[in-house]
């Protein structure tokens, strides 16, 4: 992971994408924060992908493809240009926990396919293929902190290559005994599009700043307890700026590191 320099570093948001059961989209979370009822969602929708990928990719797959092509369509860019930073902390829980439950009993019964999407890169590797992305792209993993971490690596790699990234934040629920000690209950993915200078498709300014550890910013209901059911929503206080007017939010990026965000519209 690249370092960020002293003092305040600034990047643009162009795109965001957002997708729950309650929320389908970015839209839906600043109708939910303007007071209206959001409509639940049953499926993302994954329309980057061909059809046939499509009806064989796992949800983690298609959650993070959902979340991909909305920031990207918003901002208006070309996605086989941008490089992409893909975050998870727990990847495919329900594909693991099945590969494990297969190999302690009937370890010559394991699906090829399913080990094939087990791995923590699936979803960038879906995405570029799909998008004919040769950019570069990277997959992290932080457990809870993986948002703030993901955020870390793609602004370093904006400030460094001075060039736009996409990052992608997804975990899926668990399941079985994976499920019970991970705590994730209900899907949730969120991308950003960032870019190092700002254009006619900027939506906001970011100033972040290195921090000590520090407790993520308080968020009202529901968004708490959405946050509380899935690590990737821990990048709910930066969403829920973009959406309103504004503000400053402190996430966590490692166990002893913390990001604090200036976010202003444009």
């Amino acid at each position: 992971m690249s370092a960020l320099p002293s003092g305040s570093s600034r990047v643009y948001v162009e795109g965001v994408g957002l997708w729950s059961p309650q929320l389908a989209d970015f839209a839906a979370l600043r109708s939910l924060l303007a007071g209206a009822t959001p409509t639940p969602t049953v499926r993302p929708a994954a329309a980057t992908l061909p059809p046939n990928e499509r009806r064989r990719a796992p949800e983690s797959v298609l959650l993070a493809v959902e979340v991909a092509g909305q920031a990207v369509a918003m901002s208006g860019r070309d996605a086989a240009s941008l490089a992409c930073v893909f975050a998870s902390s727990h990847g495919d829980q329900p594909i693991t926990d099945y590969m494990c439950a297969t190999l302690a009993q009937t370890p010559a019964e394991l699906s090829p396919i399913r080990f094939h999407n087990s791995v923590h890169n699936a979803p960038v590797g879906y995405w570029t293929i799909a998008t004919g992305c040769h950019a570069p792209s990277t997959a992290v993993a932080a457990q809870r902190a993986s948002f703030g971490a993901g955020l870390l690596e793609a602004v370093s790699q904006v400030l460094a290559e001075q060039r736009a990234v996409l990052l992608v934040c997804s975990d899926t629920a668990g399941s079985g005994p994976l499920g019970e000690v991970t705590g994730c209950r209900q899907p949730f993915g969120c991308a950003l599009v960032l870019t190092a200078e700002r254009s006619s498709a900027t939506l906001a300014r970011l100033d972040l700043q290195l921090t000590p550890a520090h407790p993520d910013s308080a968020l009202d209901e529901p968004l708490v307890g959405w946050r509380d059911g899935n690590p990737s929503a821990g990048g709910l206080p930066l969403l829920a700026l973009l959406a309103r007017t504004g503000g400053r939010c402190q996430l966590t990026a490692a166990a002893t590191l913390g990001l604090q965000i200036d976010m202003d519209h444009i």
